[in-house]
């Protein structure tokens, strides 16, 4: 092995190119069909394109050309299979196609957004999530388009999961009510069908305070199985039809996300309904376990060399699964598990990066002012090439959310600023899923503040350690990590050397007015209803603040953002003008909450580099 050669932190030549990052595939999930062939979507640069492979065959799109992509709240829930035929949501209707020929036709009206479509056991109707005009609803249409759809169940702000019993006489679905969040609490509901009419409506489970996730019907329609977090951490839990009793199977584990978007799978039943297989994540470590019904017996299954997992589907004719799979080392892949058997069956990337030239993350924890302890994931500067002798410049990535988490998952930001010499920190500050819901609820009316003494805190801590030069330290974030980040300047100056604002929330008044439907009563539980917390908006709104930034900000805006309004980019850069604050501010057309287009991918990491270079490492 070659010697390594001395070259200043954040100044080493990397493999990984802002190219490479705009080419990573973003793979969403997949399903499998009654004959255990399996659909995926995926997507590159704002495009998709919804993937079909049975047995041994080459897969092939079958999307015709069409953007798939469900519209309700963040998305997810974007497509479904059953008998060989696909139905996804595509502007704003939902299109069915043949899997073996022919290009998707619709099937609802152009109206409104859809999500969630799933397939009654028959094949002759379709049951889904519906948005328009701000109400949302349960509806109910032919697969053949031939009759117009019919709302099923309303009343409720929400509507998420529906699935049906495989008899396909009864379904069940999860629903909640503003200003709850589906990770305040939720119902879990079921209901009888008589034709086009929902008689029997009941409340199974679930409550303004206990949250309820994804409910499946075992294959036998013997019981509805379903997560809760009922207590301190999660359970999974079956209800037994016939007779209503309710049972834990596992308890006593973190095994929820917080429900985003639509869509979210996090268990699966086998096909003969004698086992469920199920994620456990510790500390930001997610492993995959399988329980026996009859015996209760846990066990948890091999699945090196990843240490995150998403989106479970289990095939209904066999024991294989479809999972989500990644690490630090490791990009995305769509795999599946057949008898222990593993199969890679697409890569998110070329995996052009050599194992030992990627960062592995390292859990890091510190004392917040409460005393509780804030958890963190820190990067190395990593590289068999180069090396520097003093302490690393590092970024400080302050997650979304901001009820969220920052897992082992490959961290596409990590690994490239940790190649080129900086060290990398994910703070998964107070409030943040995974450590307990006492964890999670420290958030409560207090967004702008904790999560701001967090990101302080993990400088400091850094420090302490000896793992970060305290004097070129920078905070990144991204929608409300972009909030923590202007509020962090604010409150803490002098302790960032500089900041990176990815679309982040600037105002807490316009946020409830011009947000999305899904947050817009949001900030009641995070900062107080008004106008009893006017002083804590006020005071937690960085606009109102930001003649105290003194340190650069990089400022990255998506100019058609439905959840946080280009105002907000544009109010900050204009009160750094104002103030001689060095800045640089990159509106990108054509996108949203998040950036999704190569171009946009490639000139955010070149800009951010260069902004970096001259602020921070000069």
């Amino acid at each position: 092995m070659a010697e390594k050669q001395k070259i200043q932190h954040g100044l080493w030549p990397s493999s990984i190119s802002p190219a490479m990052q705009g080419a990573l595939l973003r793979l969403e999930g997949a399903l499998f069909d009654n004959d255990g062939s399996l659909i995926w979507l995926e997507a590159l640069s704002g495009q998709t394109a919804l993937m079909y492979k049975k047995g041994a065959d080459a897969p092939r799109d079958i999307s015709g050309g069409m953007k798939i992509r469900a519209g309700v709240g963040y998305g997810g829930g974007d497509f479904t299979i059953r008998n060989g035929f696909a139905i996804f949501s595509s502007d704003h209707r939902l299109y069915q196609v043949n899997v073996n020929a022919g290009l998707p036709q619709p099937i609802t009206p152009q109206f409104g957004d859809c999500a969630s479509p799933v397939i009654s056991p028959d094949g002759s109707q379709v049951l889904f999530v519906h948005t328009y005009e701000g109400q949302d609803c349960l509806a109910l249409t032919n697969t053949n388009g031939q009759v117009w759809p019919v709302k099923l169940v309303s009343g409720s702000d929400f509507y998420m999961q529906p699935v049906w019993h495989p008899e396909g006489k009864q379904i069940a679905w999860v629903e909640w009510n503003h200003p709850q969040m589906p990770w305040d609490g939720t119902r879990l509901m079921t209901g009888s069908l008589n034709g086009s009419e929902l008689c029997d409506v009941k409340q199974v489970f679930g409550s303004e305070n206990i949250p309820v996730f994804q409910p499946e019907f075992s294959p036998d329609g013997r019981y509805l199985a379903f997560l809760a977090n009922d207590g301190e951490w999660d359970s999974l839990q079956t209800l037994e039809l016939s007779t209503g009793q309710r049972k834990t199977l596992v308890g006593n584990a973190s095994m929820m996300e917080p429900a985003w978007g639509q869509g979210m799978r996090l268990f699966a039943w086998s096909a003969d309904s004698s086992r469920l297989f199920y994620f456990k994540n510790k500390k930001c470590w997610r492993t995959l376990w399988v329980i026996d019904i009859a015996s209760g017996q846990s066990t948890q299954l091999s699945t090196e060399p990843y240490t995150w997992f998403d989106q479970i589907a289990a095939s209904p004719e066999s024991d294989k699964l479809a999972i989500l799979a990644s690490s630090s080392k490791i990009p995305t892949r769509l795999v599946t598990w057949d008898n222990g058997e593993q199969l890679i069956e697409r890569r998110s990337s070329g995996e052009a990066i050599p194992a030992a030239e990627l960062p592995e993350p390292q859990a890091i924890e510190w004392p917040a002012p409460d005393g509780a302890i804030v958890h963190g994931l820190y990067y190395p500067p990593t590289s068999t090439r180069y090396f520097s002798d003093e302490l690393p410049p590092t970024i400080i990535n302050i997650h979304g959310g901001p009820t969220s988490m920052r897992s082992t998952s490959y961290n596409a930001d990590a690994a490239y600023f940790s190649t080129r010499g900086y060290a990398y920190m994910e703070v998964n500050y107070r409030g943040s899923t995974g450590f307990g819901r006492s964890y999670m609820l420290k958030l409560r009316e207090k967004w702008g503040l904790v999560d701001t003494e967090d990101a302080a805190g993990a400088a400091g801590a850094l420090a302490a350690l000896g793992l970060a030069d305290p004097q070129r330290i920078v905070i990144k974030g991204g929608s409300s990590g972009g909030y923590t980040v202007l509020n962090a300047l604010i409150q803490f100056p002098g302790v960032f050397k500089a900041g990176v604002n990815l679309f982040g929330v600037a105002n807490l008044y316009d946020f409830m007015i011009a947000t999305h439907k899904f947050e817009e009563r949001y900030n009641i539980s995070l900062v107080g209803p008004l106008p009893e917390a006017a002083e804590r908006y006020k005071a937690w709104s960085p606009v109102f603040h930001a003649m105290q930034i003194k340190d650069p900000v990089a400022v990255f805006q998506g100019a058609e953002d439905r959840v946080v309004p280009l105002e907000h980019s544009e109010q900050i850069v204009a009160a750094l003008k104002a103030n001689g604050v060095p800045y640089i501010y990159r509106l990108y057309p054509g996108e949203g909450h998040g950036f999704r287009k190569t171009e946009t991918i490639i000139d955010f990491y070149e800009n951010l580099e260069r902004f970096l270079k001259q602020y921070v490492l000069a």
